[in-house]
Formats: structure tokens, sequence, C-alpha cells
């Protein structure tokens, strides 16, 4: 009797594996979305609004122009997705409040498309500036584009003697 309870937990845990990991790309892409989005908008937040308009050297963007040029790639390349093509509002000269905001609706749109990815539609390509790229590749590009500003950002905040979001470790 113990060998069929043994063997029916076996099976049992075999046959519920798979239903874990139906979309295993797609998650893992989601997972990397949410963290790089997370950076960003808390970033967005965190940075004063009299350091928006910190450039690290003349010949570099300021934070503004950084969240600005962010919020409008999110929106342009995520929105793409849909086939809506919708363009930001985002205007580093707008200040905080507005770049924030403009932040969160192209962050918005790229939630709905990570979260529209399945492994079944990894695959579909999609045309664009660059040319035809899966959607799974479309939007692991986006995600590293963004994180690669996030980065720049976070010069940003250790040249103004800050802690940037991914280092805080003090709850803030």
């Amino acid at each position: 009797m113990q060998r069929f309870f043994t063997f029916l937990f076996a099976a049992a845990f075999a046959l519920a594996l798979p239903l874990q990991a139906q979309n295993p790309l797609s998650q893992e892409a989601q997972a990397a979305w949410t963290r790089t989005s997370g950076n960003l908008m808390a970033a967005a937040e965190k940075m004063p609004a009299d350091k928006y308009g910190f450039k690290p050297a003349p010949e570099s963007q300021s934070f503004g122009e950084l969240i600005a040029h962010t919020a409008s790639s999110a929106m342009r390349t995520c929105s793409a997705l849909t086939g809506e093509g919708k363009q930001s509002s985002a205007d580093a000269a707008a200040g905080k409040d507005a770049l924030v905001a403009a932040l969160g609706a192209g962050l918005a749109e790229c939630d709905a498309a990570n979260k529209a990815l399945t492994d079944a539609t990894a695959t579909d390509m999609i045309e664009g500036r660059r040319g035809a790229r899966s959607r799974l590749g479309t939007l692991y590009g986006n995600t590293i584009h963004l994180e690669h500003e996030y980065a720049q950002m976070a010069v940003h905040f250790r040249l103004n003697g800050l802690v940037p979001p991914s280092s805080d470790r003090s709850g803030r």
C-alpha cells in the first residue's frame, strides 16, 4: 500500500510540473520586466525635483531627459506590440510630476504587453523600426534598453550623493 501512495504522489508531482511551467520563457521575460520597471519608477519618484536638471557632464542627458526618453521609448515600443502606436507626451522641461506620470503611462503599456506574452505568442514576428523581431525578442530588447537607461540614472544618483533604488537597503 505504501508503494501505491508513493507512486500516486510521484505521478501527481510529475503531472503538476508541466502545469506550473507552461510559459517558462514568457514568465522569465515578465520577471525581468517587473524588476526593471520597478527600479525605473522608484528612481523617477526618489530623485528630488531640483535634481531633474542635473547632468553628469555637459554632453550627457539630464536626469529629466533620461526619464522623458525612457517614457517615450517604453510607450512607443510597447504600444506598437498592441498595434496602437501611441506616442508619449513626455517633455524633459515639464518637471518631475509630469515626467513621473509620463513614465508611469509608458511602463503601464509595457506591463500590458508583457502580461499578454505567452510562450505560444513569443515567436510571433513583429515589424519594427529595426526590422522584424519576435515578440519575445522585442520585449527582452525593450527591457535591456530600459535597464541601460536605469544604469545611467544610477550614475546621476551617485554623483548627487544619493543611493539608487536598486542598491537602497534602508527600506525606503
